[in-house]
């Protein structure tokens, strides 16, 4: 089925009013712009459902009031830009079962692929951390088995670390992950 996309600069509003009638496809918004999301090799979509089962697992142990949404939810960044992150993490209560958006996430996360490596590690990063909520936004390499790790400190300041083996601590919300939880069963 072939979607013709908007060739207007649409706001959010406008771009969520047109996704919902889509039959098919995962689309973002930069710029005004609408973009087509490539098709996702079995590789990255494994790590997808892997990160969100983990992260919810980590939910639960901790104890914390959170959600985990996977793959479908628009995250509001600006009047003309939206991202639809591969999972993250809110706190409860959830949005509304009609919601398109959630507008408080803590945690964003982006699987990386070559096609969108660029993107994920500049406009989506500087984006992600537009909203007052984000703390914490990782990159996931399923190549190379690495989370990227940027994150709002004090003052705003964002650091970065690369995490290759071991646990990820995430405060806020106070949840930890293990490497090997997501990465040991993706290649078999």
């Amino acid at each position: 089925m072939n979607v013709t996309l908007p060739t207007r600069r649409l706001t959010v509003d406008q771009f969520l009013a047109w996704a919902v009638r889509q039959p098919e496809g995962k689309y973002e918004l930069v710029d005004g712009v609408v973009v087509m999301q490539q098709s996702q090799k079995w590789g990255h979509s494994k790590i997808k459902l892997e990160l969100a089962l983990v992260l919810r697992e980590a939910i639960r142990k901790a104890g914390v009031a959170c959600y985990v949404a996977s793959d479908g939810p628009t995250v509001r960044i600006g009047k003309h830009k939206a991202f639809v992150p591969d999972a993250l993490v809110a706190p409860l209560p959830e949005p509304n079962w009609e919601s398109l958006e959630v507008a408080d996430p803590v945690i964003v996360v982006e699987v990386l692929s070559p096609s969108t490596a660029r993107m994920d590690e500049t406009t989506k990063r500087d984006g992600y951390f537009r909203v007052p909520s984000v703390r914490h936004y990782l990159i996931v390499d399923p190549d190379i088995q690495t989370i990227t790790h940027h994150k709002r400190g004090r003052g705003g300041v964002l650091t970065k670390r690369i995490v290759r083996k071991g646990t990820l601590t995430l405060k806020p919300p106070g949840i930890e992950i293990a490497l090997a939880d997501i990465f040991g069963t993706a290649r078999t």
